[in-house]
């Protein structure tokens, strides 16, 4: 608990035996539900997990999004952090990014990755299109956002309720943020951290995933709004099914 709330932290992951293991042992002690959503890791990821107390869910469809959802289905705090499993985000900072969200009064705090302190981090195309894919964005949906594509957020889970989220894929990080940011309901903020060099392999294509996110940036933008939100949440037919990657 933290100052009376349950906190939640999800993680998905993928194949990341040697970055997991580094995160949930910096993990704070006032954190009440850990979730390590595995999407069909071939190594001792989960194993790993399990070994530092963390609940484990497999989630055979792959795909970012996918994995988020999954884990959103299955979490029960007040609040939920989220990171990612190769120790690039500040396992340590949780304690800073809940007081900030709780000063600030805010429902959903994006963790800004700029400015970029470590130069190991984040190589210089990434750097790039990091900053095109939030100038784009911000113009599209004319709300200043830093860091478009970055994985670590902290938000109320009730707010769930209120955003359609489509994407299985790596889209969904920046469709959590637009679905936030534009609903009049939820207060939307943005506090800078440290981001390190990650721990693995990176998985992330550059340029195809670049070009999808933004071309998913336009779609988001024009698509028809629902009259009636949709909760995310995972069940039954859904959770079994075969929806692909955006």
């Amino acid at each position: 608990m933290y100052k009376g709330l349950k906190i939640t932290v999800i993680i998905p992951c993928l194949n990341e035996e040697q970055g997991i293991e580094k995160v949930l042992s910096k993990m704070p002690s006032f954190v009440d539900e850990v979730i390590v959503v595995d999407n069909g890791s071939t190594d001792r990821t989960s194993e790993v997990a399990r070994a530092f107390g963390a609940t484990v869910i497999r989630e055979e469809v792959r795909g970012y999004g996918r994995s988020y959802k999954r884990g959103f289905a299955n979490a029960t705090g007040d609040i939920i952090v989220t990171l990612d499993g190769d120790h690039s985000y500040p396992v340590d900072g949780i304690s800073y990014l809940l007081e900030a969200f709780l000063h600030l009064e805010v429902d959903f705090l994006n963790a800004s990755r700029f400015p970029v302190r470590d130069p190991k981090a984040m190589s210089f195309k990434h750097k790039v299109g990091n900053i095109i894919l939030s100038l784009a964005m911000s113009i599209l949906f004319m709300r200043w956002v830093r860091d478009s594509q970055s994985g670590m957020w902290v938000f109320r889970r009730s707010i769930l309720q209120d955003m359609v989220l489509r994407s299985d894929g790596m889209a969904f990080s920046e469709e959590i943020k637009v679905e936030a940011l534009r609903n009049p309901k939820i207060r939307f903020g943005e506090i800078s951290i440290l981001y390190s060099s990650r721990l693995g392999e990176i998985k992330l294509n550059p340029w195809r995933d670049g070009i999808n996110n933004l071309l998913f940036l336009i779609r988001k933008r024009f698509e028809r709004r629902p009259r009636r939100s949709q909760a995310p949440a995972l069940s039954g037919e859904q959770a079994s099914g075969n929806r692909g990657q955006v």
